[in-house]
């Protein structure tokens, strides 16, 4: 990957839709694939980070239940561009500001292989 590469994302099919669709409304120029576009419905767990992984894309999802260890069992054989956990409850205009700031304040290498939980501290 490339130094100052901006974050990519994809969608597991368990996301709110309307975080994607807030995004690509509000925060243009990031790229944020649908479950769908990005052929991850219908997919288990392993399935879903080896598809986010080829395709070089952060892996957005709300299961912090089983994708979690999942990833940690998949990044202990291959690397992994991230995964971001936003939780059920948080509220949908949160996530989008949230993934909007990774996307404008940080590159994609350094989300290699670690998980970010939403929502980020603030200090507020």
């Amino acid at each position: 990957m490339m130094p100052g590469t901006r974050p990519r994302f994809i969608a597991d099919a368990d996301l709110n839709n309307r975080i994607v669709t807030g995004i690509r409304r509000y925060a243009v120029g990031i790229e944020f694939w649908t479950a769908d576009e990005g052929g991850t419905q219908g997919l288990d767990d392993p399935s879903v980070l080896a598809i986010a992984a080829a395709a070089n894309r952060i892996l957005v999802s709300h299961d912090s239940n089983t994708m979690t260890g999942h990833f940690y069992h998949f990044v202990a054989v291959e690397n992994s561009p991230g995964l971001i956990i936003v939780p059920q409850d948080l509220d949908p205009g949160e996530a989008i500001e949230d993934l909007q700031l990774i996307w404008e304040a940080s590159e994609a290498e350094e989300y290699r292989n670690y998980i970010t939980w939403l929502p980020l501290s603030r200090g507020d």
